[in-house]
């Protein structure tokens, strides 16, 4: 499930996402959101925190997935993914690769610092 947090303004936008990710998440939250923001301000700051809670994505939803970064990939300025697992370290990597703008990883506890490093370019 995905959550709109209070800190999205203007061309930033910070989801939290927990439990697990479903194709309808991309399809009623993110994506619209996204073609929203990228209309009014061309490209946009995106923040995603994978809470403790987070399960992962349902099948539809990694589709989902791909098909947002083949057509929104030119669309971030930079894109920071807040969450504890190592595994999200390369992940990032792999999926920064389908963007033009910059990805990083953070932990759970830089969340304010990732914050500030997508509002910072």
């Amino acid at each position: 499930m995905l959550h709109i947090l209070p800190e999205t303004a203007g061309d930033i936008i910070v989801l939290q996402a927990t439990d697990k990710l479903t194709s309808e998440d991309y399809q009623t939250t993110f994506v619209p959101l996204l073609e929203e923001k990228v209309l009014a301000h061309n490209k946009v700051r995106c923040l995603i925190y994978l809470d403790p809670d987070f399960k992962g994505w349902e099948v539809g939803a990694m589709w989902e997935d791909a098909k947002l970064g083949a057509n929104h990939g030119n669309d971030f300025i930079r894109l920071a993914i807040v969450g504890g697992s190592d595994w999200l370290d390369w992940a990032v990597k792999i999926g920064g690769a389908f963007i033009t703008g910059e990805a990083a990883h953070f932990t759970e506890s830089q969340f304010l610092q990732a914050l500030h490093w997508i509002d910072e370019a």
